[in-house]
């Protein structure tokens, strides 16, 4: 009843099914692996923000230009505190106030932006330590006009900052600006620590969910091969037996 699979046109189909099984099963395989990758980076990412002190800080220097590998690393300058600056419009547990940002002249004759810690609103910034300082802290990037917090509209007053930026900065300041900045592990007096954010691009995006409904497509689609070679020969076999049993398959 089942001599119809050595006919050519069951070659062809059992050949395809034999091929296309395996690439559905392994092209879902590897987009599963995509999205657990981006899992991954994800949670190395929170965890590198939420706890820079775990790693051994160098110097910032060694950490430019940042980049997902960097953002977050645990970072140290020597300086002099300079020119000082309220980021307001920043929230912390629940609350909304300002970081308290404070440019750090380096060795190098650049000055780094520091966030020295948050404030909340209506309470007077304390002044910066005098005297060469060392700092550390967690490395982040240049804020861009989609970051949280951000303030691009303008009419902001002296001494108040909207985005944490060189090109913010670069008009208010002679000085020659990183384009980073470090927020402190622990916060100067008065002030409370404000947490790394995790580098931009890191995050469960909308990619990454569109591997994992790739995956979903891809072995759906293997299954579904697979259900139509059995639907082929269920059919192709009862018209080999009612053929046997001298009934006419049409």
């Amino acid at each position: 009843m089942y001599r119809f699979l050595l006919t050519p046109r069951w070659w062809g189909i059992n050949v395809f099914v034999a091929l296309a099984i395996p690439f559905c099963v392994f092209m879902g395989s590897w987009q599963l692996g995509k999205f657990e990758d981006r899992v991954d980076t994800h949670q190395e990412a929170e965890r590198k923000a939420a706890d820079p002190s775990g790693e051994q800080a160098v110097p910032v220097d060694t950490l430019l230009p940042v980049d997902k590998e960097t953002s977050g690393r645990a970072a140290t300058a020597t300086g002099r505190y300079g020119e000082q600056f309220l980021v307001p419009g920043r929230e912390l547990d629940g609350e909304r106030g300002s970081y308290v940002l404070t440019l750090l002249k380096t060795d190098g004759g650049r000055s780094l932006p520091v966030v020295r810690g948050w404030l909340a609103d209506g309470e007077r910034a304390p002044a910066a330590p005098a005297g060469e300082v060392t700092v550390t802290g967690a490395l982040q990037a240049s804020e861009t006009a989609g970051a949280d917090g951000a303030h691009t509209a303008g009419g902001l007053p002296p001494g108040r900052l909207g985005m944490i930026s060189a090109a913010s900065l670069v008009n208010l300041v002679p000085d020659d600006v990183y384009d980073a900045w470090v927020t402190l592990t622990s916060a100067d007096p008065g002030l409370k620590p404000v947490p790394a954010a995790a580098p931009e691009g890191s995050g469960l995006d909308l990619k990454a969910f569109q591997n994992l409904g790739y995956t979903g497509e891809w072995f759906v689609f293997a299954g579904f091969v697979l259900f139509m070679w059995f639907r082929l020969l269920r059919r192709d076999a009862e018209a080999a037996r009612d053929r046997a049993l001298g009934l006419d398959p049409a």
